[in-house]
């Protein structure tokens, strides 16, 4: 993936163009940024040089988490942030994003985010489901009561999920003798 120069391509997916204009802006020169005001626009875009897209919830004409149903639907594997307004809840478990960043957000937070992204693009399938479990998990926490957590059923499969591949990582790591790789992983 990425751009033929090189750079690493980020599509900003939004209904205000002046948030995609606002995300361009903020993500530095090395990335090529692509803008698309809906789901279907996004679409029509996605090609595999896509490395990152940054996807709005609430969209007219196709809203962000059918679009990125769609997008894996057809074999896209490009990391997906969800930065949007809508306050997550248990229906993220079942979106096929990375990360969720709930608006406003900061220059400063997208930067991080495409780097964090772009830098988990290369590890294998499983690191990157295991992050992408972990960040859900970590979004609810943050975002709901225990409450509420301990009596739902999908988020407890979640965490029974994450402490399967939490296991299976550390095993292999384990097998491997990367002691300080499988303590990193531990402590997500």
């Amino acid at each position: 993936m990425t751009d033929a120069d090189g750079d690493p391509v980020v599509l900003a997916v939004d209904d205000e163009e002046r948030v995609t204009e606002a995300y361009s802006l903020w993500l530095p020169d090395e990335y090529t940024v692509l803008t698309a005001v809906d789901g279907e626009e996004a679409l029509a875009m996605m090609d595999s040089s896509v490395d990152v897209v940054l996807l709005d919830r609430e969209m007219p004409n196709m809203r962000g988490d059918e679009a990125l149903e769609r997008m894996r639907a057809e074999g896209y594997d490009c990391r997906v942030a969800m930065v949007t307004g809508v306050e997550p809840d248990v229906d993220i478990i079942e979106m096929g994003f990375d990360t969720y960043l709930t608006k406003p957000v900061t220059g400063e937070d997208l930067r991080e985010v495409v780097e964090d992204l772009l830098s988990r693009a290369t590890f294998d399938s499983r690191s990157q489901r295991f992050f992408a479990l972990v960040e859900k998990q970590s979004t609810l926490e943050t975002e709901l009561s225990r409450g509420e957590l301990d009596e739902n059923e999908e988020y407890q499969e979640l965490t029974r999920e994450v402490e399967a591949l939490r296991e299976e990582l550390d095993e292999t790591f384990e097998s491997m003798g990367s002691e300080g790789v499988e303590a990193s992983y531990r402590d997500l």
